[in-house]
């Protein structure tokens, strides 16, 4: 079966950006992923590469939405003028890339029982695949929920049915913790097992 130009391009970049992270950043355990990751507030003034942000984006690319409707765009942001957009409507704490998470609500899945809209959960999904592959590639990131969405959406120029979900601003730090990183309820708090219910 031949696969069509675009596909064939996506497989591509999906074989190359893998090969540039298995030879220059071994993967981690997903464990130890999750645990080392952490919201960084500061960044180094140091471009991130265009492997990697081709990395980041077909993670994003490859989560899993709703029905497969897939109503998440991504806004890419590097260089002054475009962060300069993005900032005045959010603090990027000078990270030199954002991602903005756009859900294209009118395209996202919604629950017949109650009218729920999952764009804002498909986005999060887009966005959590970017972080973990950010982490992944040796950079730290910080997930931004605090911004005026009036302002956004106007420095962005969009449509009426796309908002903005959220804000992945990714960089080199040199951090290597955050005030809250760790701090988690423990685990007999977080989750419960459904008690049985006998029948007699």
């Amino acid at each position: 079966m031949r696969l069509s130009r675009e596909a064939a391009t996506q497989a591509d970049v999906l074989r190359a950006t893998s090969k540039y992270r298995l030879a220059h950043h071994p993967p981690m355990d997903f464990e130890e992923l999750v645990r080392e990751r952490f919201s960084a507030r500061s960044y180094l003034d140091r471009p991130v590469e265009k492997e990697k942000i081709e990395a980041i984006l077909e993670a994003g690319r490859l989560a899993p939405s709703a029905k497969n409707l897939q109503p998440t765009r991504v806004l890419v942001a590097e260089g002054a003028e475009a962060l300069s957009k993005i900032s005045k409507g959010a603090n990027l704490y000078g990270a030199p890339l954002a991602l903005v998470a756009v859900s294209e609500r009118d395209a996202a899945w919604t629950r017949p029982f109650d009218g729920k809209n999952f764009g804002d959960i498909d986005a999060s999904i887009v966005v959590s695949q970017m972080m973990y592959a950010a982490q992944d590639l040796g950079l730290r990131s910080v997930w931004i929920g605090y911004f005026d969405p009036a302002v956004m959406k106007k420095e962005l120029d969009l449509d009426d049915g796309e908002e903005v979900s959220s804000v992945l601003a990714v960089g080199y730090s040199s951090e290597q913790t955050s005030r809250n990183h760790g701090n988690r309820i423990a685990m007999s708090e977080f989750a419960r097992r459904l008690r049985r219910i006998s029948i007699s």
